[in-house]
Order: C-alpha cells, then sequence, then structure tokens
C-alpha cells in the first residue's frame, strides 16, 4: 500500500498528514478540536478530502485520546472528549469511502517511534510517554500488543502508591500522579514554597509566588542551574525509573524510549531515570539492562505511527 492519511485527534488540535511508507510526512495541517463527535468527523472527512485532492491515498487512520476497542473501531472511553462507546470507524468510513483503522493515541505514538524512531533496530520495545499524564505503548516481537479487549498499556494508572494520591481516575497512587509533568510542577511548588530562598530564579520566572509556578518555568530553571528545579526533575525522574523497572520486570523490553514534553529536557531528566531503572531493577548487577532512549519524533509520532498501522490493514 503507497500513501495513507494520518489523523492523530488531540483534546485543542487535530492534526492531518499524507504519510508515505518511509514515514515522511508529505502534506499536513491542523485545526482546532471541534466541540461535539458529529462535527470532529465532519472535520476528518473534509481534511481526508482535501489530502485526497493533492495525493493518491489508500487508508485512514485516526489516534484517538481514549481507549478503543479489540477490533480499531470503537472508542469505547474518552475522558476530555466525553465519548462512551462510538463507532468511529464505521462512520468515517461511510464519509470518505476509504479503510479506516482506530488506534489509541499513545499506541499509535509508540508504533511511529518504533518503525522509524529511536525504536529502529530494536524487537521488544515499552514507550512511555511523560506529558501531562503518564502513558504508553508496548510492542513485542515486532507487533504492537494490545491486550485481550484493546486497552492495554494505560501506564499512567498503575498504582504505585497504595491510598496514595487522587488521580483523576478515581484510583489513588497511579503513577502518572508522581512522574508527569503535572507532578513536576506539583514538586517544585511545594519545594519553592518550603524554601523560596533556594527558589529565587524560578519564582523570578513566574509571578513570584510558588503558585504562579510553571512547567515553562520549572524546565527553564532547571536549565539555568535553579537548586529547587533541578530537585524536582531528581525527583520525577525517580519515580519514572522505579516504574520502568517494574515494567523490565513484566517485559524484560532491549530499549525504553521515554517520549512526551517533559522528555524534550533531554539528558536533565533521562540521566537521573538511567539511574533510578538501574537502581531500582531486580538483580540489576546480574542482569542486561534495556536501553533507556529520548523518543526521536516529538509530535509527529502519533500522525507517522497511525498513518503506518492503516497502511497495514
Amino acid at each position: 500500500m503507497g500513501l495513507t492519511i494520518g489523523v492523530d485527534i488531540g483534546g485543542t488540535k487535530i492534526a492531518t498528514g499524507v504519510v508515505d511508507e518511509a514515514g515522511t510526512i508529505l502534506d499536513r495541517a491542523t485545526l482546532p478540536t471541534p466541540p461535539t463527535l458529529d462535527a470532529v468527523i465532519d472535520s476528518i472527512a473534509e481534511a481526508v478530502r482535501r489530502a485526497g485532492a493533492e495525493h493518491q491515498v489508500e487508508a485512514v487512520g485516526i489516534g484517538a485520546p481514549g481507549y478503543v476497542d479489540d477490533k480499531r473501531a470503537t472508542v469505547l472511553f474518552t475522558p476530555n472528549l466525553n465519548w462512551r462507546h462510538e463507532a468511529l470507524k464505521d462512520r468515517v468510513e461511510q464519509r470518505v469511502g476509504l479503510p479506516v483503522v482506530v488506534e489509541n493515541d499513545a499506541n499509535a505514538a509508540a508504533w511511529g517511534e518504533y518503525r522509524f524512531g529511536a525504536g529502529t533496530g530494536h524487537d521488544d520495545v515499552v514507550c512511555v510517554t511523560i506529558g501531562t499524564g503518564l502513558g504508553g505503548g508496548i510492542i513485542i516481537g515486532g507487533r504492537l500488543y494490545r491486550g485481550r479487549f484493546g486497552v492495554a498499556a494505560e501506564f499512567g494508572h498503575i498504582r504505585m502508591v497504595p491510598d496514595g494520591l487522587l488521580c483523576g481516575c478515581g484510583n489513588q497512587g497511579c503513577w502518572e500522579q508522581y512522574a508527569s509533568g503535572s507532578a513536576l510542577v506539583r514538586y517544585a511548588r511545594q519545594r519553592a514554597a518550603a524554601t523560596p530562598e533556594r527558589a529565587e530564579l524560578l519564582l523570578g520566572l513566574g509571578d513570584g509566588s510558588p503558585e504562579g509556578v510553571e512547567g515553562k518555568h520549572v524546565s527553564e530553571a532547571a536549565r539555568q542551574g535553579d537548586p529547587v528545579a533541578v530537585d524536582a526533575f531528581r525527583e520525577l525522574a525517580r519515580w519514572a525509573g522505579a516504574g520502568l523497572a517494574d515494567l523490565a520486570a513484566l517485559f524484560d523490553p532491549g530499549a525504553f524510549i521515554v517520549g512526551g514534553g517533559v522528555s524534550d529536557e533531554g539528558e536533565l531528566v533521562l540521566d537521573p531515570v538511567r539511574k533510578s531503572y538501574r537502581r531500582w531493577l531486580v538483580g540489576s548487577r546480574w542482569r542486561p539492562h534495556a536501553e533507556v532512549l529520548a523518543a526521536q519524533l516529538g509530535g509527529r509520532a502519533g500522525l507517522v505511527g497511525v498513518a503506518d498501522l492503516a497502511r497495514q490493514g
């Protein structure tokens, strides 16, 4: 199969792109995410129509931010868009007249990194995306592992701390409450409130108060050596590495690929993540260690990945 269209649905925008067999985006467009599912489908259909006028496309892949069933057809649940058991595949196919594959957006990004990014050369890969929350995807033997019901790799909701912090999912102690962009900001604010004399640079980037600290301030301050911001990254990395050690006990991958906005800080976060991973890995002194790699495709991963999954049918 030749060209396919990838559609990456986010909470605020929809990205579409025509992608070739090498993972190159030939044509790309973005538009705001409409408030209703009907309007989203209208937007997807219009994007496919426009792309089809310029390119001969053969299938459409849609990355959706939520649970997708095992048939890659129905969106079971999206917390941010309020979709419940929506037959997205059938509805889009009726509009565009092309085969459609629907996939969880984190799975799509993991596949994109495996096929065209940091995972090239590995057959067993676990991807962890550290953004506002925490998600991921699993590649085993060169195949995307989705689980019996299609909702595997929801890593953010592994319960790391019994009776821990309340998560948006309703449970307590979920991993993403300790290793995510939201957690990073919380760590920085708490430390800045406790020792403001150590956080002068960090506080100065915001409005001068701990409550005014945002993620971009923590990153900038850490790059400039602010001790509180650096400590916040180390705390996030401690939890992230401990979680990778647990995933290694389950999957024994050849590589972990760390993506998402937090990973954009490179070795500032990856080096302490590796150290924490080795610290908590059972039998660490006597067993091989998976590589811990930075994602390479950035925001393109989901679009490229789901387009490639559509190509495979």
